[in-house]
């Protein structure tokens, strides 16, 4: 599916479950990661995750479609368009539309940021204790300025 049909696709859902037009562009966004899809307030265009479409096929695109008609729709008319605003939830009922899009199945794993690091100065033995790796090319001791290195713990 090219930009050009998935225009075609928004305006026939907007007209078919909204009964408006949709006068704006919708476009694939490569960039797009941890969402379905998203509704640009200031140029009213929407975005789409090309990887839903791919991965969970067309019925989970047009639900992310229909999800950003509503915040679309409820934008330009003035009403609340936010996830927490009632006219948003409602809509979203009547057009049998999801609150939120599905996981994707082939999405990479997260890695753990809990671990921690400890460095220690070499000259007054000050202990440092930090999520992410320090450059020690750069950083010094903040005590005495001397040399750090990391403790395997």
């Amino acid at each position: 599916m090219e930009d050009k049909d998935l225009q075609d696709l928004v305006e026939y859902i907007s007209y078919r479950f909204f009964n408006k037009e949709f006068r704006h562009k919708a476009f694939f966004n490569p960039r797009l990661r941890t969402t379905g899809g998203r509704y640009m307030l200031h140029s009213h265009n929407i975005e789409i995750n090309r990887s839903y479409f791919e991965q969970l096929g067309q019925e989970e695109l047009i639900g992310i479609i229909k999800h950003e008609l509503c915040h679309y729709h409820l934008h330009i008319e003035g009403k609340g368009y936010q996830h927490r605003d009632q006219d948003f939830k409602d809509l979203l009922k009547r057009v049998e539309a999801p609150r939120f899009c599905s996981t994707l199945p082939n999405r990479p794993e997260r890695k753990n940021n809990n671990t921690l690091r400890l460095y220690k100065c070499s000259r007054c033995s000050q202990l440092y204790r930090r999520k992410k790796r320090i450059n020690l090319s750069k950083y010094v001791c903040g005590k005495c300025r001397g040399k750090l290195s990391e403790i395997n713990v």
